[in-house]
């Protein structure tokens, strides 16, 4: 089992990374990709969660041990797989997370992609009171933040709607929010997807 992976970023998809090392290029879902666009070519430290299916091997990347942690506590709950897991780990607003369980806020819950009233409950009663050793790590998010790009607003909000998809987001959910996102003139890939999530968790 992997603990962690320290290599170069070489590819960025609206699905994953590669992360290379060692001549081996590994495949690593990641809630945002676009997260590492600044890094690339850069040595990175992703911490690596690895599901083993008959038809595949997955490695799922976090950027720091707590984030890690939170994505292994989901996965525990009925009804949450691991891309489910991913799709809610996307919005850096872990806080935002944690304080929904401890408070009981199902609605809250209920905007991330797959989660349902009934899985909402389930990660209600079996999270709540389990995730206070988690923090919020501002300083991993800061630290994979990167620098604008020379892309074009059209590319770069392209990327991130793919990326939503990626996520699982319908194609309406995303059209609803797609003209936000046009208001908020040209952006990286990375602070459209970073908007894009807070407009869905505001709906």
């Amino acid at each position: 089992m992997y603990e962690y992976i320290i290599g170069k970023v070489t590819f960025i998809s609206p699905y994953y990374i590669v992360v290379e090392t060692n001549g081996i290029g590994y495949q690593v879902s990641v809630g945002n990709p676009y997260r590492y666009s600044g890094k690339t070519d850069q040595q990175i430290k992703i911490y690596i969660h690895q599901v083993i299916r008959e038809d595949a091997h997955l490695l799922y990347g976090f950027g720091d041990l707590d984030e890690k942690q939170l994505f292994l506590k989901l996965i525990s709950v009925s009804g949450i797989g691991p891309k489910s897991g991913l799709a809610i780990m996307a919005s850096d607003d872990h806080g935002g997370l944690i304080n929904a369980i401890e408070s009981e806020d199902a609605a809250y819950l209920t905007k991330f992609p797959g989660v349902g009233k009934k899985t909402a409950q389930q990660m209600i009663l079996d999270l709540k009171g389990k995730l206070g050793e988690l923090e919020t790590s501002e300083a991993a998010v800061e630290a994979m933040a990167k620098t604008p790009t020379a892309q074009s607003v059209n590319q770069s909000l392209t990327e991130a709607l793919e990326a939503l998809s990626a996520l699982g987001y319908s194609e309406k959910e995303i059209k609803r929010i797609t003209p936000k996102l046009e208001e908020l003139g040209s952006q990286p890939t990375d602070e459209y997807l970073r908007n894009a999530l807070k407009f869905m968790m505001k709906r």
